[in-house]
Parts: structure tokens; C-alpha cells; sequence
């Protein structure tokens, strides 16, 4: 059967939502980020690669944010928590899978057949996901297009 976004939110969302938080807030979480949301613009697969290295000094930002994410939006694409209610707080994740995304294919061939799954499913199971992931994609075309004009 397939799955499908929970209905309603309810107190119980609004916990893991606040849980979500507070753990995005935690000094070494926040660093991750940080080092995510700076150095992390690839143009290409070969700009990914060495991140999925252990000895590639953001490899442990890059599987704490990443995995988080799944974490969070597995919960969604399970039913544990309603996807619109968290995604309107907490859609950071989507601005990593933006990045990702054009090359999902090769990512999934070199590391795991399941990168970026549960961002994916959710991505395209709601409307408002599919939305905030078009506005976080045209973001990231925009900094790509900064930066490379030095």
C-alpha cells in the first residue's frame, strides 16, 4: 500500500516539530549547517564526491545535516509527522536536496541507492512540498550564478 502524508496535525506534531528545532539548534548540529550552507555549492557530481569521503574534512557535517534530513522527512513519508505543519518551519532540508538533486543519479550510483529517498518521496507527495522546493531550487540557481561570477 502506499504511503501517504498524515491528514491532520495534532499536539503530537507540534512536539516533534519543537523536537526538530531544538535539536537544528544544538552547537555541533548548528556547525554542520553552517559548513553545509557555506561551503557546499557543487556544479557537478565531481564537486560532491569528496564530501562522501571520510577523510574530506566536511564529510561528518555532511552526514549529520543529510541524514538528520532523512531522519525528519522520513517521518513524514511514514505518517509520523503531517508534512505540510513541518514543513513550514523546518524546510532547510530542502535546500541540501536542491543542491543534490540534479545529480541524484550519480550520487545514488556511487553511494547508496536510497540518498536522498525519504527528500524525494516527500518532495513530490504534497503540493506545499513541491512548492518550497521550487522556491529553494531557484535559491540555490541564485547563489550558483553569484558565485560563479566571483
Amino acid at each position: 500500500m502506499p504511503m501517504k502524508l498524515k491528514d491532520l496535525p495534532d499536539h503530537h506534531d507540534a512536539e516533534l516539530v519543537l523536537k526538530l528545532y531544538e535539536l537544528r539548534t544544538e552547537p555541533i548540529m548548528r556547525e554542520s549547517r553552517g559548513v553545509l550552507n557555506k561551503d557546499f555549492w557543487p556544479t557537478s557530481f565531481a564537486d560532491i564526491q569528496p564530501w562522501l569521503q571520510s577523510s574530506h574534512p566536511g564529510n561528518a557535517a555532511w552526514r549529520q545535516v543529510t541524514s538528520y534530513w532523512e531522519m525528519a522527512f522520513g517521518m513524514v513519508k511514514h505518517g509520523v509527522l503531517h508534512g505540510d505543519f513541518m514543513l513550514e518551519s523546518n524546510s532547510e532540508g530542502f535546500f541540501v536536496f536542491a543542491r543534490v538533486k540534479p545529480y541524484l543519479a550519480e550520487l545514488r550510483a556511487s553511494s547508496s541507492p536510497r540518498s536522498f529517498f525519504n527528500a524525494e518521496w516527500v518532495s513530490q507527495h504534497s503540493e506545499f512540498a513541491r512548492d518550497t522546493l521550487a522556491r529553494y531550487e531557484k535559491v540555490v540557481a541564485a547563489r550558483l550564478a553569484a558565485r560563479a561570477k566571483g
